[in-house]
Order: C-alpha cells, then sequence, then structure tokens
C-alpha cells in the first residue's frame, strides 16, 4: 500500500501542482482538498503518512488543522509540512508552535518540495510501523463505564486493536484495556475508545495514555512480528483502527 499523503489549501493550482510532483517523483498516493472544514473530517477518520497544509487559507487556517491534528487522533504524530507566504519569523514560530515540523514557502519549489518528503521518511516508517497490523489472537479484557467484557483480538498494532467481543459497542466509548499477550503473565493495561462497531460484535479501538512502561512492554512484543512482516511483506496494509 503506497503512502498517503494529504495537502489542504484552498487555492486549487497549488493543490493540483503538489499532487502532480508528487505523483509523478514518488509512490505516494495524494488526497488534495480545498476546504478546511472537509480536511478536519478526514483527519479524524483517516490515516496519512504526510500532512501538508497552508498555513494563511480561510478558517480553520493551516495552523488551527495542526492543532486538531496534534491534540489527539490517528494522525497525532503525522510529520506536517507548512506552506507559506510569510517569511516573517514570527509566522514561522507560530507554524512550530501549532506543530508543524517543516516550512515550505510558496510558491512552491519542486525540488525544495521533494527534499522535504525526503526528510520526513524517517518518521514516515516509524509511523508505519505504528500502525502496521499484526494478526493475532491472544485475549483481551475491555472495561467499560458499569461493565466488563472478554474478548480476543483479532489484530494488533501498536496504535490499537480489532477485538472480537462477546457483544457490541457504540463507538467513542472510553474503555480501559488489559491485553494479555503469550507468555508474559501480566497484562498489558491502558485506555482506549471504541472508533469502530463493525458486525460480528467486532469493536475497533484506538489506544492511547499507554505509560512509559506499558508501551515499552507492548513495543518489545510486537516489533519483532513486525519486523520480520516487513521484510516478507514490505508494503503490508496499515492498520486503520
Amino acid at each position: 500500500m503506497p503512502a498517503r499523503v494529504l495537502v489542504v489549501d484552498d487555492d486549487p493550482a497549488t493543490c493540483a501542482f503538489i499532487k502532480d510532483v508528487l505523483n509523478h517523483s514518488s509512490s505516494m498516493e495524494v488526497l488534495a482538498l480545498t476546504d478546511g472544514n472537509a480536511a478536519a473530517t478526514v483527519l479524524d477518520k483517516e490515516k496519512f503518512a504526510v500532512i501538508v497544509l497552508d498555513q494563511q487559507m480561510a478558517p480553520p487556517n493551516g495552523a488551527d488543522l495542526a492543532r486538531h491534528v496534534r491534540k489527539a487522533g490517528i494522525n497525532q504524530m503525522t510529520p506536517i509540512i507548512m506552506l507559506s507566504d510569510d517569511q516573517n519569523t514570527r509566522a514561522v514560530s507560530q507554524g512550530f508552535a501549532a506543530g508543524a515540523q517543516f516550512f515550505l514557502y510558496k510558491p512552491v519549489d519542486k525540488m525544495r518540495l521533494m527534499r522535504l518528503i525526503r526528510a520526513t521518511h524517517g518518521a514516515i516508517e516509524h509511523e508505519r510501523r505504528r500502525f502496521r497490523r499484526v494478526e493475532l489472537q491472544t485475549p483481551v479484557r475491555l472495561k467499560f463505564e458499569g461493565s466488563e467484557i472478554d474478548g480476543e483480538t483479532i489484530d494488533l498494532s501498536l496504535n490499537g486493536m480489532l477485538v472480537k467481543a462477546a457483544h457490541s459497542c457504540a463507538p467513542d466509548a472510553p474503555v480501559r484495556v488489559s491485553l494479555y499477550v503469550p507468555n508474559d503473565a501480566r497484562p498489558i493495561n491502558c485506555t482506549g475508545s471504541v472508533v469502530r462497531s463493525l458486525s460480528g460484535n467486532r469493536l475497533g479501538i484506538h489506544l492511547h495514555q499507554l505509560s512509559a512502561v506499558e508501551g515499552g512492554r507492548l513495543q518489545d512484543f510486537l516489533l519483532p512480528m513486525i519486523r520480520k512482516e516487513e521484510k516478507e511483506s514490505p508494503d503490508g496494509d496499515l492498520i486503520k483502527t
């Protein structure tokens, strides 16, 4: 699956130019939007490898969208490139404060754009690993407000899981997760939220608020399997919880 890039700019010509460059110069799949509100909705539902935002477009502008992304959700750690025609240091500082890691000045230069995309490669690979799913059936206990149910994972990533549960649950419900992995007597405990409720009592759960210790335990367990799958299938699916 090619890495996906979201480009948000209220200038259709800029969107078309960036999309054309990335489509012809890389293996990336580009979604270009000219409406910030539509972009905010997409960012809450779909995972991207890189996000390109126009700082000066009509509200929500690039800084607003960057803050929205960094606050929570599946794109919280995704690299952000901020587009701007304002080279004032204050504008740059505001973009970085909102969550951007890179700046690209307009008019967009093709070579500069490609250098920035290459600069995000390490972060992209990290994100691919965070969202790469591993097929795994292992017990999990889910604690909702006032109820507790047992289930079994269908697949698992560093960021989420698909679970077959005793019964379904409404989307957006907060949940405490106890994941029982093989060869470990203690469960991995964290909090999360239900982001998908599917047929057959299957629940897509986004994990968050893992402590350093619990996050490390999950990483130690999953990374060897992720690396093995990367060798066998470098372009494997990314999880969308």
